[in-house]
């Protein structure tokens, strides 16, 4: 199976080696950004991989400011920045995406494996079109927005969906707290449509899907959270949304730390044989009621 290498990766390996490089020679993020014309927070945003290095030239001169005078080397960066100016898949919903979901969203189309741990809402890439239009839906009256943003916002979520049921689907682990699943959205139709699409999706061989019972006392993380892994030549990152806001990290401890807590909530939670059967008592008491 290939790698996958969208701009989003690109953009993100140029400037962990433009910081490793940068580190290495000793020099501050605002010398580098003053060497090329720019500003220390551009700069920064570089490195990080939430934008992009425009210009060839600001390269070139941040090689030189480097000492990388291999050849190899040179055109190794080079072919990055190329590929990594390639436009994104998402671009046309940009303006209606919150902060910070632009890095997550490149970076979650290149991931060979995730996990994932929703306590208040079903994973978004588990959602029908009906729950999460319902869920838009909502909000729309309250945080004063547009049906255009309400229907582009849907659109996005379901074309986010391809990286499950692609012809190369990533791997995908997700925990849902049960009361996730009992915080009833747009009504007892959109529920069982809801339960039996998390049911379908369980069947495939690369979803893992548990959830974590409300009744049981054990340790729930307060916010929600994303472990992308990649092939190779990346190193994992790590989602936390909170107030719709998506804060992305690679730093190894945080890694650590998810991980950790993902791992208690997996242990805790019913096996996936028993998230069929599950689904389907919530759906007896819909119908009851």
């Amino acid at each position: 199976m290939a790698a996958r290498r969208g701009p989003t990766f690109r953009r993100r390996e140029l400037g962990k080696e433009l910081r490793r490089l940068r580190e290495k020679k000793g020099y501050s993020t605002k010398a580098a950004a003053e060497a090329i014309e720019s500003s220390e927070s551009k700069l920064n945003r570089v490195e990080s991989g939430h934008n992009q290095l425009p210009r060839v030239r600001d390269l070139e001169d941040l090689l030189e400011l480097y000492g990388v005078t291999d050849r190899t080397g040179r055109e190794h960066l080079l072919m990055l920045h190329r590929d990594s100016l390639s436009a994104d898949w998402y671009r046309p919903y940009q303006n209606f995406m919150p902060s910070g979901q632009t890095l997550y969203v490149g970076l979650e189309s290149d991931a060979a494996t995730m996990r994932a741990w929703h306590s208040q809402l079903v994973f978004g890439l588990l959602q029908t079109e009906n729950y999460t239009r319902a869920l838009f839906s909502a909000a729309k009256p309250v945080d004063e927005r547009t049906t255009e943003f309400t229907e582009e916002s849907v659109a996005l979520r379901m074309k986010r969906k391809m990286i499950v049921h692609g012809d190369d689907p990533v791997e995908l682990r997700v925990i849902l707290d049960e009361a996730a699943l009992r915080r009833v959205v747009g009504g007892p139709d959109v529920m069982r449509e809801q339960y039996e699409e998390i049911e379908r999706v369980a069947t495939l061989d690369h979803v893992t899907i548990q959830i974590l019972p409300q009744s049981l006392p054990t340790y729930r993380a307060l916010a929600n959270f994303v472990i992308l892994e990649f092939d190779d030549g990346l190193d994992p990152v790590v989602m936390e949304e909170s107030s719709s806001v998506m804060t992305v990290s690679d730093k190894p401890r945080e890694i650590w730390k998810y991980a950790r807590k993902f791992d208690a909530m997996r242990e805790s939670a019913l096996a996936p044989a028993m998230t069929a059967q599950f689904l389907q008592r919530l759906k007896r008491e819909i119908d009851d009621n």
